[in-house]
């Protein structure tokens, strides 16, 4: 049976690099999106999720918060675009956000995906996938 505290990382070496995935899974934002007149209107639902790969480096982490890249810090950044202003292109707000997730020195690189939920009846959604890195920016 798993235990918690029986868990203990494995020794790496100097030159093995280690990755921790961060993600954030369906988040769903009004947003001030879109191009066409009724789209200026009123905001509409997005469906927001990401993906970030974390480079781990050799502290321990000591179960402490400002250790890790904290995803409420992400969340709270990914809202705080969504309300800023009109935003035209659903690419715009994919390249917004992983800006956002960039800063963090940590992230080497972030999958983006940014979804309209109520474009057409036929489709559950439309949308942009982006994928950017530290070496990137």
């Amino acid at each position: 049976m798993y235990e918690p505290t029986s868990f203990k990382p494995r020794a790496r070496s100097g030159t093995e690099n280690s990755y921790r995935r961060v993600f954030v899974r369906d988040l769903i934002l009004n947003c001030a999106i879109g191009i066409h007149a009724h789209e200026q209107n009123a905001p509409q639902r997005v469906r927001i999720n990401l993906e970030l790969i974390v480079c781990e480096d050799e502290r321990n982490l000591l179960d402490r918060i400002e250790n890790v890249v904290d995803y409420e810090t992400i969340v709270d950044g990914v809202r705080a675009i969504t309300k800023e202003s009109h935003i035209n292109l659903v690419e715009t707000l994919a390249e917004r956000i992983a800006g956002l997730c960039l800063i963090d020195s940590r992230v080497a690189r972030v999958w983006v995906s940014v979804e309209k939920l109520d474009i057409y009846a036929e489709a559950q959604s439309v949308g942009v996938e982006i994928e950017r890195a530290r070496s990137d920016i």
